[in-house]
């Protein structure tokens, strides 16, 4: 491998990797990528993992996120390919009856679905809204000085709740399951403190913003990302596993987008017994099973607002999806585990052949597990479109350690890149005034394992990024 000099070089080409080396490939400085696979994306990668011409999303399918993105949303990503499509139902959450909770367009038309929970979900929701996008600037932010500290505040005082302590809202069955489905992509007990926080978020952006899907695969997000930093004059090696710090070119900084249990591991001698204490002690969370269908034709869920919407919540009850989750957090297995899924080929044609569809889901499972929970989830499917299973063709899938090889960031199955509960969500991945500098001059961590955390918005990088400006290029970062 070529070791010519760069002023940054980051390791790890996930939205968080591609994020940070556009920011600073944006002030004029020199950045190389180094990715250890041969394609780009960490969680943005996309293949015919079934049959011929049925395209999945090996790992994220949905990105609301991506398109609320302080960040993600500033660059000319369009200019380089990426387009979305927006379902007409966000999501959809199915009870026994064959009746169903939406998440659509408005604060206003979502609670219309509620029936007497109407009020409850605008009292909810209406307050975060009106304060978007500013508050989404500091929700996604580390902890520090807010821009909009009062604003903050008034989230925090409900966002920093369990899930369900904030049951006591509603009344409904469908206010409380459609609650419960949001919550629970947490991947907590949802009597966890801070629970609350992401199924706020996620039904804020679906209010906002919608909840699309990208044109082509998530590999789409990653391939304009990439095209866009090529086009900066940035450079990108694949196929480079990066086992010590000689493996990586002299530069004057380095960025990791990898969590703490890599970062020990490619690095231990360069940090301070205490830095390295720390790092020891992080945590990580539930895992995910996951599975890919081809299928013969659409999913026939029994409500009609599934068969329109992107993504698809199963667990019936707030109680059913509360005691599933509690279940996995103590190690077991569910035989009715809350399962995710998404439908992406009923809004983009490229992902089958005509006519035929593909379809994606996951579950919890407990950290580490090998357990096929294949039977599990499709029962689940089946038992709000009854006649699912006769539409396979055929199926692909994955248990935690399969999802750790395929991503290296995803330990144990967590997709998260560590549990985000109560504690961590302050010592991200250690206590620290900056949780993006490590204890060796010049090493950064731009990974999901920094604030804010999960899910695909490029933020982590973002400022991993603008504190590496300020200390190591004494550039003040733009706003």
């Amino acid at each position: 491998m070529e070791h010519s000099k760069y002023d940054a070089v980051v390791v790890g080409s996930g939205p968080n990797g591609l994020s940070a080396a556009i920011f600073l490939q944006q002030t004029g400085l020199s950045v190389l990528i180094l990715e250890a696979k041969e394609q780009i994306g960490g969680g943005l990668r996309s293949a015919e993992l079934t049959l011929p011409g049925y395209l999945h999303d090996v790992c994220s399918a949905i990105h609301p996120l991506a398109v609320s993105s302080p960040f993600l949303k500033t660059l000319p990503l369009k200019n380089h390919g990426l387009y979305f499509v927006y379902p007409e139902v966000s999501a959809a959450h199915p009870f026994d009856n064959g009746d169903a909770a939406v998440l659509k367009g408005t604060a206003e038309e979502t609670a219309s679905g509620l029936g007497s929970d109407a009020g409850a979900y605008l009292e909810l929701l209406e307050p975060l809204l009106r304060k978007w996008p500013d508050l989404l600037s500091d929700i996604l932010g580390p902890l520090g000085i807010p821009d909009h500290p009062l604003d903050l505040a008034s989230f925090g005082l409900k966002a920093l709740r369990s899930a369900s302590a904030m049951t006591a809202k509603f009344r409904t069955e469908k206010a409380r399951g459609l609650w419960a489905g949001m919550a629970a992509h947490s991947m907590q007990p949802l009597g966890n403190l801070t629970t609350a926080a992401i199924g706020m978020v996620l039904l804020a952006t679906g209010n906002k913003v919608g909840w699309p899907i990208p044109i082509g695969g998530s590999k789409a997000i990653a391939d304009s990302l990439s095209s866009y930093f090529l086009s900066l004059g940035g450079r990108i090696q694949t196929g480079v596993p990066v086992k010590s710090m000689s493996d990586i070119p002299k530069a004057s900084a380095i960025l990791f987008d990898l969590t703490p249990k890599q970062l020990l591991e490619i690095a231990p001698e360069r940090f301070s017994p205490l830095y390295r204490w720390q790092l020891q002690r992080y945590r990580y969370g539930m895992g995910i099973f996951k599975i890919d269908w081809a299928l013969d034709g659409q999913v026939p869920f029994k409500s009609e607002a599934c068969r329109k919407a992107g993504t698809i919540h199963l667990g019936n009850t707030f109680e059913e999806i509360e005691a599933a989750e509690k279940m996995v957090s103590r190690g077991q297995h569910p035989d009715k585990p809350f399962v995710l899924f998404a439908q992406q080929s009923l809004f983009d044609s490229s992902r089958a052949p005509e006519g035929k569809h593909t379809a994606w889901a996951y579950c919890h499972v407990p950290h580490g597990s090998e357990t096929d929970m294949t039977a599990a989830i499709e029962n689940q499917v089946e038992r709000f479109a009854p006649g699912f299973k006769d539409l396979i063709l055929a199926k692909h899938t994955m248990n935690t350690r399969q999802v750790e090889v395929y991503n290296p960031n995803y330990i144990g199955g967590d997709i998260n890149g560590g549990v985000i509960d109560i504690t961590q969500l302050f010592t991200r991945p250690v206590l620290s005034v900056s949780p993006y500098q490590t204890s060796a001059k010049g090493i950064y961590i731009c990974s999901s394992s920094t604030p804010p955390g999960g899910g695909v918005h490029g933020m982590c990088g973002y400022h991993a990024a603008r504190q590496v400006l300020k200390d190591v290029f004494k550039i003040q970062p733009r706003q």
